[in-house]
């Protein structure tokens, strides 16, 4: 780089630099560069004059946008260096001033800055003319002292300084020079006549033209001036003007006439005929827009007039007679261009990326739009139009935008948009044009997994094996990715005491939940166990739903007989009188099954007796009468085998041998018949303490039924079949709890005891209690079932329908 393109580069950074200093640079900054500057050559310290600290440009991550005249530049650390050779006249030509605009981009916050590179010229091209000899044919005599003689002008691809800046002829008696200074600052040279010429005392002169440009190492070129002296045509032709002015609209159709010139010559004959042409200059591009008939002087459009290349254009031209010799005249033409809309704005988005999260906050830049237009004045001033109904808009500076969210994203609803961005100039007719914007809504763990019920019913037989599938439970997720990866666990809690995970598995994977060990409904009705699903994403979202167990009843419990006293090794003995009527009680035979429904429906029979037509059983209550009287023929033991059996499949039973003894005095044997209750002397009390305890529980029974009753009117739920009593623990257990009823002799003593099956404290589960009308005053109360359809399902499939129409509660036996 010269000292003269070094002291300008160095204005402009300190011009910057102050600019900067007080703010007054708002995303655009400008540096300059000499053209056929070094590979590398530092061109400016954009970070530093955008004011990011060196900490910070690993994190800003600064970067050219790839079009255009970013291509000869580099950021290095912040410095914008020139990794091309950059040769000013190839870019711009004979125009004075070079610019080459870049754009920045900075991220984390994205921006966008313009920059604006000036290619500073040097003298790296010597003047040159278009011909090495210019020769100049001159009258004898007509041509007077002071006469002017245009030449040829040389030209010199630099511009300003370095340009063509003098003109030297080499010193001659007949000549000398004069240049003349044109309004585009170009230089004109012309010969001056000196003296008058004499042809016959030279009839040629050699002369030397040479041009030397301003440039700090001057550089020359010459060419040879040959002046020949010719005799006569002493009228050159004439124009009316010497400069024209015409104003053009862009875009003439072609061969449209734009003016016709008209040179005049005073001589007659061919002396008088005028030929048109172009004066020559290699810089100059009109010729390429404009051509001329040289006969009639009319120059027409031969090429595009484009406002947005050239608003300026200049042609010379020449007038020459058919004299001997040629005379010539000249003249300017100046060609002013006015624009037309005929240039549609053009739209550059620039983003880093083309997705955003859906929980990006409000405002956030998505990315930088830049409209332009090339016309000027209104047909260049550009409004921009976004899709309506979208969360998004457009913030604007002057002819740059910012593309920032106005309304919450939510991929699950909306996963892409198409964003069209419509620019329009306000020429008239205004022009536009339109593009697409295609943005993807990056997914964000917002959303929590969800099951597809609200609570899940699973069955499983009692005695089943451990590890059997008992149900499953799904769940989706709307997000996506790892997000809607979904992780299957059960909430850990107690049961009985024990750890959940002790009862049930669940596969974490595809939520199957299997039976972790063998289930017993005599100990366990309903197993409730809550399910809970967790997504992978961060952070993780989760749901819970409740899981119900219900265990079927399965026959595996044989009746246990409760009176009479029952032993494998001891019959049991009851005494009667002979006197026996019809219909005399002998004693009761009460057992209970710990099974439910049918399986614990109970049936008593006679399966042996001595006397066949002697007793009776009934089936139901178990109640043993006499059926007939007795005869003396009768023998006085007589032995009872009495079978107790459910309705199970397979059916379960038990047996118990009663052994009875016909007495003419039962007084005598009393104390016998009582041994199976008490071996204690004292009986009216005990039968005292019997009483009172039941007569307790009936009380509470009734104080019980009564809440019940009134609190079923205030819900305006009661019917003819009750009540339902939710209750809050585990499943009933009912091993062992059991009710009494005492019935009593005539003479206080006790006769026989019924004993009902009942319930420990509510605990979890809900039935309902029926109250039968009058004439369904049965020797069985049958329980309404719970409405379970999942349940019925099952035990249809096995077979077992009838029993559904039992509680799974155990049944009352007496």
């Amino acid at each position: 780089m010269d000292k003269r393109s070094f002291l300008h580069a160095l204005k402009w950074q300190v011009i910057l630099s102050f600019l900067c200093s007080w703010g007054w640079v708002s995303g655009q900054l400008r540096y300059s560069i000499a053209e056929e500057s070094e590979l590398g050559t530092l061109i400016g310290n954009v970070a530093q004059d955008l004011g990011i600290s060196l900490t910070y440009i690993n994190t800003r991550l600064m970067s050219l946008r790839s079009e255009g005249s970013s291509r000869f530049f580099s950021l290095e650390s912040g410095a914008l260096i020139a990794k091309r050779r950059i040769d000013r006249e190839s870019l711009c030509g004979s125009s004075s001033d070079c610019l080459l605009y870049i754009e920045i981009i900075v991220e984390n916050p994205l921006e966008l800055f313009s920059v604006e590179i000036e290619i500073l010229d040097i003298n790296d091209n010597s003047p040159v003319f278009l011909k090495a000899n210019q020769v100049l044919k001159i009258l004898e005599i007509v041509a007077n002292p002071g006469k002017i003689f245009h030449l040829e002008t040389a030209e010199d691809q630099d511009v300003g300084i370095n340009a063509v800046t003098q003109y030297r002829l080499n010193p001659n008696p007949y000549f000398s020079l004069s240049v003349k200074n044109q309004n585009d600052g170009t230089l004109i040279p012309e010969l001056v006549l000196e003296t008058i010429l004499d042809r016959e005392e030279k009839k040629e002169h050699k002369l030397i033209l040479t041009a030397t440009d301003g440039g700090e190492n001057p550089r020359r070129g010459s060419c040879e001036v040959t002046v020949i002296v010719l005799d006569i045509n002493d009228n050159a032709p004439v124009f009316d003007q010497s400069t024209y002015k015409i104003s053009l609209l862009e875009n003439l159709p072609l061969n449209t006439v734009i003016i016709k010139l008209n040179a005049t010559d005073l001589d007659e004959g061919s002396n008088g005929d005028v030929q048109y042409s172009f004066v020559q200059n290699r810089l100059n591009t009109a010729t390429e827009i404009f051509d001329l008939n040289q006969q009639t002087g009319e120059i027409f459009v031969k090429g595009n007039i484009d406002f947005e290349k050239s608003q300026f254009y200049e042609l010379n031209i020449r007038a020459t007679d058919k004299g001997v010799p040629e005379l010539e005249g000249r003249c300017i033409i100046q060609i002013q261009v006015q624009d037309v809309n005929d240039n549609t704005p053009e739209i550059i988005f620039t983003s880093k990326s083309n997705e955003i999260p859906e929980n990006a906050p409000l405002g956030t830049v998505v990315g930088f739009i830049s409209v332009r237009d090339k016309d000027s004045g209104r047909n260049g001033e550009i409004k921009l139009d976004i899709s309506s109904d979208l969360p998004f808009k457009c913030q604007s500076f002057k002819n740059r935008y910012s593309l920032v969210t106005s309304g919450y994203l939510d991929r699950e609803k909306v996963s892409q948009y198409t964003i069209q961005l419509t620019a329009s100039d306000l020429g008239s007719p205004p022009l536009y044009n339109q593009t697409i914007i295609i943005l993807n809504i990056s997914d964000a763990n917002d959303n929590p997994p969800t099951f597809l019920q609200s609570v899940y019913n699973a069955f499983s037989k009692e005695n089943n094996e451990p590890g059997r599938l008992l149900c499953s439970v799904f769940a989706t997720d709307p997000d996506e990715g790892a997000n809607s990866d979904v992780t299957y666990s059960i909430t850990e809690s107690q049961i009985d005491g024990s750890a959940v995970s002790s009862f049930v598995y669940i596969n974490s994977q595809n939520g199957n939940i299997y039976a972790q060990r063998t289930f017993d409904y005599e100990q366990f009705q309903v197993l409730q166990i809550a399910a809970k699903v967790e997504d992978a994403g961060s952070p993780k979202l989760f749901s819970n739903v409740s899981v119900f167990i219900f265990i079927i009843d399965v026959n595996d419990n044989n009746p246990s007989i409760l009176y009479p006293q029952y032993s494998t090794d001891l019959l049991t003995q009851e005494n009667i009188p002979r006197s026996a009527s019809v219909g005399y009680l002998v004693t009761k035979v009460s057992a209970v099954d710990q099974d439910s429904g049918h399986n614990a429906w109970i049936v008593y029979s006679l399966l042996k007796s001595t006397s066949n037509n002697l007793f009776q059983i009934s089936a139901y209550s178990g109640e043993i009468r006499t059926i007939r009287d007795i005869h003396d023929a009768d023998n006085t033991e007589q032995q009872l085998v009495v079978l107790v059996n459910d309705h199970g499949q397979p059916s379960l039973s038990t047996e118990i041998t009663i052994v009875v003894n016909i007495i003419d005095r039962i007084v005598d044997e009393r104390p016998k018949s009582q041994d199976s209750f008490t071996n204690s002397k004292p009986q009216p009390d005990i039968t005292l303490y019997l009483i009172i305890s039941l007569v307790a529980i009936s009380l509470v029974s009734l104080v019980t039924f009564v809440i019940l009753l009134v609190k079923c009117l205030k819900k305006g739920n009661y019917d003819s079949c009750g009540s339902c009593i939710l209750n809050k623990s585990q499943p009933k257990q009912y091993a062992g709890e059991y009710q009494p009823t005492l019935f009593l002799n005539t003479d206080g003593t006790l006769k026989y005891m019924e004993v009902r099956m009942a319930p420990t404290e509510p605990q979890g589960q809900c039935y309902q209690a029926c109250f039968p009308t009058a004439s369904e005053n049965n020797d069985f109360t049958f329980m309404k079932p719970l409405n379970f359809p999942q349940l019925k399902e099952m035990v249809n499939e096995t077979g077992s329908t009838s029993d559904l129409n039992y509680s799974p509660k155990p049944n009352q036996v007496r």
